[in-house]
């Protein structure tokens, strides 16, 4: 397993951008595919995004398609969130996870999450 820690929420009006950072610990980052979930109150955990070993795949959330982009820094051993357009719905505890292998939108298999982040967007 991998320790997360996520950092980068706050509150932002709607129609703001934030950015979240997820680093990892241990040598093996590149062996992970990244994602973000989020879960808002008396709200399953949901998929946001994900991105490959490599960064070359990724995928999203059709909710945050076109606003929210993923990216890593495979040498920083860092995950990455920039969120553009930001809306009221988005806002929710925002979660790095990373699994070895599998669907990378399903929550099964991710074995390592972080703490968590808060976001808040107001109207």
């Amino acid at each position: 397993q991998v320790l997360l820690v996520e950092s980068g929420g706050g509150l932002m009006q709607a129609g703001g951008s934030l950015r979240l950072s997820c680093v990892a610990s241990g040598r093996t980052f590149t062996s992970y595919t990244m994602a973000w979930f989020r879960q808002a109150p008396g709200k399953e955990r949901e998929f946001v995004v994900a991105i490959s070993r490599g960064g070359s795949t990724t995928y999203y959330a059709d909710s945050v398609k076109g606003r929210f982009t993923i990216s890593r820094d495979n040498a920083k051993n860092t995950v990455y969130l920039q969120m553009n357009s930001l809306k009221p719905e988005d806002t929710a505890v925002y979660y790095c996870g990373s699994k070895w292998y599998g669907t990378p939108t399903s929550i099964a298999g991710f074995t390592s999450w972080g703490q968590g982040t808060q976001v808040t967007v107001s109207s």
